[in-house]
């Protein structure tokens, strides 16, 4: 029967843990970072009117922005509520390309008909 010497084993053990450390690190270290950041920049990234959501499901559009916080507006009878960046869970661009294009098929029907 084949014994192995206590050394083997340490070595053995050794590896089986710097693999552990390297799945941990590539499985949820690496992509929590990479999240964090896309976060970040989508928090320094916020401008007036945009459409946010904040992480506690308030839903508004964003009036004025402070160094760490937001002023929201909400509903149709404009309560305004201050928020922290970090409350803010996810943004609707307020896109003004899209609008102009939305707004130019009903400008040439009302020049067409005058």
């Amino acid at each position: 029967m084949f014994l192995s010497t206590p050394t083997e084993g340490y070595l053995s053990l050794g590896i089986t843990m710097v693999i552990m450390l390297a799945l941990l690190y590539f499985m949820i270290y690496r992509p929590q970072k990479k999240q964090e950041k896309k976060d970040a920049a989508m928090r320094s990234s916020l401008e007036i009117g945009d459409k946010v959501t904040t992480i506690g499901g308030v839903i508004g559009r964003v009036v004025a922005i402070a160094d760490d916080s937001i002023l929201l507006e909400t509903g149709k009878d404009r309560v305004k509520i201050r928020f922290t960046k970090s409350a803010i869970g996810a943004v609707e661009k307020l896109n003004m390309e899209d609008a102009s294009k939305k707004d130019a098929p009903a400008a040439k029907k009302d020049a067409a008909k005058k």
